[in-house]
């Protein structure tokens, strides 16, 4: 007997609206689902997180996930919640998107399994491509009426003004498409539920229209809410744009400071929603936080799970060893224990200055902070500084009588001057 999925996501804040008849079809027997993701890049983001839990609470559920890339809608696009179009991919960048998509979804859904519920892969362009434009407007086309797809909010906030540009036809065919595909996975794979944001609605709705009419059977829809942040600001963006899963488009560091920078409100909902622990454990996780807020347990806990899942345990224990650079004791040899592009990431925006690698050597700290970076304004300057106390290389403290050498390098080129608790000066050897 599966496990209660409707009461699993309820709890956890992941349920915007399902079908009548929902809880009590996925109650009888293990059933399959399927979620939609757009292939137009090589890596999925954070905002494709929720969908992708949904797929993994699914499963854990004892149902049967469906992870559909769309490489024929991809070629399309969804006008939901867009105001122009897409650009349109050939098949050899789809299918490495597809993969590359795969592999990211392994670290939640279990593909391998030999049991009744292993996750499948599909993409609509294996069963799109060799369908020709005729045969589609005859067998799909004349079951849905203008009036029912205009009905829908992706198409009048398109045509209500919103959008300069108005919708092209390409567009408007687009949920024709999508309940097509729920109807071809409902025929040829058992699929009797679509799930996905509450923004596809109509499309998912759409889809078990042509179900009922066509497949002369039933579908379901069960949609997530669209995830916001407490601020106002748009949840799954930085400053530098998209927080991806991959690693080389987002560090596992700026992965991990993303979630850690959680406002209070949202680690409570995101820890919920972005995570598996149990209830009772989050319950106990957030009367510690609001006892606490300032040692941002739920938001270290939320962070490490999270970057866990996604990456590694290498990867998050680096994040973590990273993020104590700027705030904890560390030293130099937490330093150079970071590779170049997290050396970069946790000292992003810190001012650089070059020199030759031959100019390092016998070069002392005073002409290094001032006339060699201009890093302080004069030698003056410098010397005050030293004698402060308040002059750091790679996080040692240092006199007026150091000299800087190659055994000070970082990856063979950083070296960090620092000068109090928060100004930082990066000097670059090549």
């Amino acid at each position: 007997m599966p496990k209660n999925f409707i009461e699993e996501i309820t709890w956890r804040g992941m349920l915007h609206d399902a079908m009548p008849g929902t809880e009590a079809h996925l109650l009888e027997k293990m059933r399959a689902a399927y979620v939609g993701f757009d292939p137009t890049a090589d890596s999925l983001h954070i905002g494709n997180l929720v969908p992708i839990m949904l797929l993994s609470h699914y499963q854990r559920c004892g149902h049967k996930p469906v992870a559909l890339v769309g490489g024929a809608t991809g070629m399309i696009g969804d006008p939901s919640g867009k105001s122009s179009e897409r650009n349109l991919l050939d098949e050899a960048t789809l299918r490495h998107n597809q993969e590359a998509i795969k592999n990211q979804l392994a670290r939640f859904l279990d593909f391998e399994s030999n049991t009744d519920n292993a996750a499948a892969l599909v993409n609509n362009y294996d069963w799109m491509k060799n369908f020709s434009f005729l045969e589609f407007i005859r067998d799909v086309g004349k079951h849905i009426t203008v009036n029912y797809m205009m009905a829908k909010d992706s198409v009048k906030n398109r045509l209500s003004g919103e959008s300069v540009d108005g919708m092209s036809f390409t567009e408007f065919t687009y949920q024709l498409v999508q309940g097509y595909d729920f109807l071809h996975l409902y025929q040829n794979n058992s699929c009797s539920i679509q799930m996905g944001g509450s923004d596809q609605w109509g499309n998912i709705t759409t889809g078990t229209e042509l179900i009922r009419r066509i497949g002369g059977g039933k579908g379901y829809a069960i949609t997530c809410p669209l995830i916001t942040k407490s601020d106002g600001s748009k949840f799954g963006k930085s400053e530098g744009g998209n927080v991806w899963l991959d690693k080389n488009r987002t560090s596992p560091y700026k992965f991990y400071q993303y979630w850690l920078n959680s406002s209070d409100e949202d680690a409570e909902k995101y820890i919920k929603i972005f995570t598996f622990l149990e209830q009772q454990t989050i319950e106990s996780l957030i009367v510690t936080h609001r006892e606490a807020p300032h040692l941002r347990v739920l938001q270290k806990r939320l962070a490490g799970e999270i970057t866990l899942i996604v990456h590694s345990k290498e990867d998050l224990d680096n994040a973590i060893a990273a993020s104590s650079i700027l705030f904890g004791k560390s030293t130099a040899d937490d330093l150079k224990k970071l590779d170049e592009a997290t050396f970069l990431d946790v000292f992003d925006g810190v001012p650089q200055h070059e020199i030759a690698l031959a100019e390092l050597s016998e070069l002392g700290i005073i002409a290094a902070l001032s006339e060699k970076t201009g890093f302080l304004k004069s030698n003056g300057e410098a010397r005050r500084a030293l004698k402060e106390n308040s002059i750091s290389v790679n996080r040692e403290k240092v006199s007026d009588s150091f000299i800087l050498s190659e055994k000070d390098l970082i990856n063979n080129q950083f070296i960090l001057l620092q000068r109090g608790k928060k100004n930082y000066f990066i000097l670059r050897c090549n």
